[in-house]
């Protein structure tokens, strides 16, 4: 095959790529003044956060003596309204403080960006997305293991997430100012490195969001992605759950590669339906 054909199949794979995922893309026809705002990326996050954590807060609370307790890594700990409010306040006032002034800045300075005709190729919307989360996931084991190792960066600022030892959904952005502006501006920014594509950008945010909130949830649901994995490539709840119980291991958040090479990675905190020991390790939230 010459250089010519070479090329052009280069080109129709290209398009048939985008071709796939066209008729997604083409849903945001009449929408062009929303999802070109700046503030489309925040208010996309939000949504997705309380989205995702409210489901699970009914079964924290309501769900004891349900099947689903079953999957519960440390099922003698009870999400009660106390601990909801505390982390609801924290989480309220992070937003009100902190992401509201950084959106409308956003909203200020930052003009909008005007919205491709079309969809991003198949192949790189995947491998970008994947780019991205492997990258936030060096990032922040890094700043991770700093704030673990250096005393006055985990007394001031990242002991503020490890007050609870049992996770729960709202854990996730149960975090230090300094923490949350870290993740933040890690999780918007990384796409910048690869010039993608907007539905890359959000279905990125999307997923790491996901990662994020499933890291805390408390549940080692069979369907979830750490159990479908064959490789052990994925983290999930029961790793980080073992982080909250034994800090100085299990430092990555989505992945285990990491945690492999610096030999700080431990077995996970498993629910008894999956064969964990009954009480693991944390004896307090």
């Amino acid at each position: 095959m010459n250089i010519s054909n070479l090329t052009a199949a280069a080109f129709s794979h290209r398009d048939s790529g985008q071709r796939i995922l066209q008729p997604i893309w083409d849903l945001t026809r009449g929408h062009e003044d929303l999802l070109s705002s700046p503030l489309w990326p925040v208010l996309l996050s939000v949504a997705a956060y309380f989205s995702l954590a409210l489901p699970v807060t009914l079964l924290d609370t309501l769900g004891r003596g349900t099947a689903a307790w079953r999957y519960k890594i440390q099922p003698d700990k009870q999400v009660t309204w106390d601990l909801l409010s505390d982390t609801l306040t924290l989480t309220m006032w992070n937003h009100v403080m902190f992401i509201l002034p950084a959106a409308a800045a956003q909203w200020v300075l930052v003009p909008p960006s005007p919205l491709p005709a079309q969809a991003p190729p198949l192949w790189q919307f995947l491998w970008h997305q994947a780019a991205g989360l492997l990258m936030f996931d060096l990032q922040y084991t890094v700043w991770h293991v700093m704030h673990h190792k250096v005393r006055f960066l985990y007394r001031h600022i990242h002991a503020v997430h490890h007050r609870y030892h049992s996770p729960f959904v709202w854990v996730t952005q149960y975090l230090h100012p300094w923490e949350l502006v870290t993740v933040g501006f890690l999780t918007t920014t990384n796409m910048w490195f690869f010039d993608s594509h907007p539905l890359t950008v959000w279905s990125y945010m999307l997923l790491s969001i996901v990662m994020s909130v499933d890291a805390h949830i408390g549940f080692d649901f069979p369907f979830a992605l750490h159990n479908l994995d064959p490789f052990n490539n994925f983290g999930g709840p029961p790793k980080h759950d073992m982080h909250h119980q034994k800090p100085l291991t299990n430092f990555q958040p989505f992945f285990n590669h990491w945690d492999w090479l610096m030999g700080t990675y431990w077995p996970p905190a498993r629910s008894r339906a999956a064969g964990g020991a009954k009480g693991a390790l944390g004896k307090r939230l």
